[in-house]
C-alpha cells in the first residue's frame, strides 16, 4: 500500500494549537465528507464524524492540537515573553523557530545571564524582528499563540514534521476510514480539541456519545536511540498497543481482541508501558459509568519538538489494526 506522503505533509503543516483547531477541523472535514454519514462539530470544537453500523458504539479519537507558546509580555525592545500551550520543553525550544497564524515568525532566545542548567521558560523570549514595544503589538497581542516552524522531511523509512503528536492519529484514522467498506461497528470518529491541556475534548466528547468501547490513537516514545531511556518500543516494530500510562490501565479484554487480530492478519505489533503522560484513552476510560478503552500508538523519536520522527511501516500497521477492530463487532 502506498504511503500517504502528500496527506501527511499537508495535515501536519496546518496551524491548530489548542483552543484553534478551526483550520485542521475544515480540512479533515472536506477530506472525509465522501467517507462518512454526518459530520458535527460540538461546542467545544471537536469533529465528530459518524459512519453508522448496527454493532457496538466504538468512539476512537485522535487529537488536533498541537503545542505552542502564548504571548504574556512584551518590553520595550519588543522581545516577547510566553507562556506554554501544553508541554513545551526548554531544552529543545531555545533557537528554534516559531510561526503565529498570520504567519509571523519568531525565534526563541535565552536570557545569557541565566545558566543553562537553571533556566526556565521565564528566562526565554521570542525575538519577532521588532525595534519597540510599540511595533511588537501592532504584529502580535497578548494571548496570541505560535506553534514550531519547520518543514515536513521524509525518507525511505520514516517521516519528520512539526505537530505529529497527534496529527499522524489523525492520519491514521482518515486512512482507516477510506479503507472501511462496512463497518459492524457504530463508529464514531473523534478528532478531538484541546488534548494537550489536558484531554478536554474526549472528556466532553464522550460524555456525549456514551461509547461501548474507546480507542485513541496517539504517539508515544520510542526506546531505541543511543543511551535512551530503557523502554521496550521502537521505531519499525509495528504499532504498539497501550498497557498502561498514568491516564490509563487500558482493559485486557480489549487488548486481548487487538493482539488476536494483529496475530490473525500479521499486523506487527508491540506492547507498551508508559510510566508518565497520558491520551484520550484516559478521559473516555473515566466516562460516566467508565468505558473499557486502549490506545493504538505510534513510535515517536524527538517528541514534542519540532521534528517528531515517526516510521512509515508502523503507521500502516496502526491503520491495518484500526481497520480491523472496525469491520467485526467489537466484542468484550
Amino acid at each position: 500500500m502506498k504511503f500517504n506522503s502528500e496527506g501527511l505533509k499537508e495535515i501536519t503543516g496546518i496551524y491548530g494549537p489548542s483552543g484553534h483547531e478551526e483550520k485542521v477541523v475544515a480540512y479533515i472535514q472536506e477530506a472525509m465528507k465522501d467517507y462518512v454519514d454526518e459530520m458535527t462539530v460540538d461546542s467545544l470544537g471537536n469533529l465528530i464524524a459518524h459512519k453508522k453500523g448496527m454493532g457496538p458504539k466504538v468512539m476512537i479519537a485522535g487529537h488536533m492540537d498541537q503545542i505552542g507558546l502564548m504571548v504574556t509580555d512584551v518590553d520595550d525592545k519588543g522581545f516577547v515573553r510566553f507562556t506554554n500551550v501544553g508541554g513545551i520543553m526548554m531544552e529543545v525550544t531555545i533557537g528554534q523557530r516559531f510561526i503565529f497564524e498570520d504567519g509571523r515568525i519568531g525565534i526563541v532566545g535565552r536570557e545569557e545571564k541565566q545558566a543553562i542548567e537553571k533556566s526556565r521558560l521565564e528566562h526565554l523570549y521570542l525575538d519577532i524582528g521588532a525595534k519597540t514595544k510599540e511595533e511588537a503589538l501592532g504584529w502580535v497581542s497578548i494571548g496570541d499563540i505560535c506553534v514550531y516552524y519547520s518543514e515536513y522531511v521524509e525518507s525511505e523509512h520514516t517521516a519528520m514534521a512539526r505537530a505529529m503528536d497527534d496529527r499522524i492519529g489523525c492520519f491514521v484514522m482518515m486512512e482507516a476510514l477510506k479503507r472501511l467498506e462496512k463497518v459492524e461497528n457504530d463508529c464514531y470518529f473523534v478528532f478531538t480539541a484541546q488534548e494537550e491541556v489536558g484531554t478536554r475534548g474526549a472528556r466532553t466528547s464522550a460524555y456525549r456519545i456514551e461509547p461501548d468501547v474507546g480507542l485513541a490513537v496517539d504517539i508515544t516514545l520510542s526506546g531505541d536511540t543511543p543511551e535512551a531511556k530503557r523502554f521496550a518500543v521502537s521505531l519499525h516494530d509495528g504499532v504498539a498497543i497501550k498497557v498502561r500510562d498514568n491516564s490509563l490501565l487500558s482493559h485486557p479484554k480489549v487488548n486481548d481482541r487487538l493482539i488476536a487480530l494483529c496475530e490473525k492478519h500479521t499486523i506487527k505489533y508491540q506492547m507498551e508501558v508508559l510510566e508518565f503522560g497520558g491520551t484520550d484513552a484516559g478521559a473516555m476510560s473515566l466516562t460516566k459509568e467508565g468505558v473499557p478503552a486502549s490506545c493504538l500508538s505510534i513510535p515517536t523519536r524527538y517528541g514534542h519538538s519540532d521534528h517528531e520522527v515517526i516510521s512509515k511501516e508502523d503507521v500502516e500497521a496502526a491503520i491495518q489494526l484500526l481497520v480491523k477492530s472496525l469491520e467485526t463487532p467489537f466484542e468484550i
